[in-house]
């Protein structure tokens, strides 16, 4: 895995350490407005608060319910089997009597199981911090990338892109579209050549125009994962000429429209290459917001940002605690 090919440590899982979340469960209604995009998954999980809050015993019925209304919001089936196993394990372990209390430990759960905040790692050794982008055609991996741009840029950040997906010249011309749109220099080289030699130029530039963070735009699918793996190992040689401990990311961006069946490239990417992080788009067209939690129990790492519109200003850090919050806040 490109993990341990990059150096990098692998994510701790965070359903190990469900203490520390339930820390977090109860947390600050103001945080909540962050994720208004979410009224549409909302309403599903308003269904499990009505269901559990207006039941004054645990019934087979409360539990065949609640794990319907899992489902309907895209949890996944092995996500929802492992939530529903843990909340049998704990009403019995702790006495519940209540459908209350068996929401509160749902949403503990929730958020043991997304985890703390995964911000972004930025070099502490080179002066030039490298993310490497993934995502399959229509994903919206391009604006995903625009737009990560712009928030840094924002921060304070001198951004560079590297268009290295070269198999589509479609690709090329978009990011460089929305790199004039949001003032960020992009490195291009014609279609069909050497991502290799794309990142090269691209380094090249971010060294002579004193650029702190340099994105790169890789192919999403190629014909074999063979090719993709050594395609990406190039990459990674020449970035590590310039950059030793990089590259710091490996984001795969996922459709939350496409919900489960988005798993099951994402997994073999996974699987593969290693992933840092993940940028869910499109969550605010979808009623099925629960896909997040499918995300990292199945993938094993972190939501780094979620898209929740067509602006340059819509991609927003990932906050579990906040996410979590939300969906069970009431309208």
């Amino acid at each position: 895995m490109l993990n341990r090919f990059f150096g990098q440590k692998p994510q701790e899982d965070p359903k190990k350490d469900p203490g520390a979340a339930q820390e977090r469960a109860g947390e600050s209604p103001a945080s909540e407005q962050r994720f208004n995009f979410l009224s549409r998954t909302r309403q599903l999980f308003s269904r499990i608060g009505s269901t559990v809050q207006q039941t004054d015993t645990i019934t087979d019925e409360l539990w065949d319910d609640l794990e319907e209304s899992l489902l309907a919001a895209d949890v996944g089936p092995g996500t929802t089997e492992w939530l529903m196993d843990r909340l049998r394990k704990r009403a019995t372990q702790e006495q519940m009597h209540t459908g209350a209390q068996v929401q509160r430990a749902l949403r503990e759960e929730m958020s043991s199981l997304l985890g703390p905040p995964s911000s972004l790692r930025f070099s502490k050794q080179s002066p030039l911090t490298v993310i490497l982008v993934i995502g399959v055609n229509g994903s919206g991996k391009t604006t995903s990338i625009a737009k990560l741009a712009y928030r840094l840029t924002n921060e304070g950040h001198k951004v560079i892109l590297a268009a290295g997906d070269t198999f589509r010249a479609a690709a090329i011309d978009q990011l460089k579209v929305w790199g004039e749109r949001v003032g960020v220099p992009v490195i291009s080289q014609n279609p069909n050549s050497d991502p290799g030699a794309v990142v090269y130029d691209a380094l090249q530039a971010a060294k002579t125009r004193g650029s702190d963070v340099l994105i790169v735009d890789t192919a999403g699918r190629l014909h074999t994962k063979y090719n993709l793996m050594e395609e990406l190992k190039k990459i990674n040689k020449v970035i590590q000429k310039f950059v030793p401990d990089g590259p710091h990311e490996l984001l795969m961006v996922i459709d939350a429209t496409t919900g489960q069946n988005a798993l099951l490239q994402a997994r073999k990417f996974a699987e593969d290459i290693g992933l840092t992080g993940v940028i869910i788009t499109k969550m605010d067209s979808t009623a099925k917001g629960g896909f997040a939690f499918a995300v990292v129990d199945d993938l094993d790492v972190p939501i780094k940002f979620i898209g929740t519109g067509e602006k340059v200003e819509n991609l927003v850090p990932f906050d579990p605690q906040s996410f979590v919050a939300a969906l069970f806040a009431q309208e």
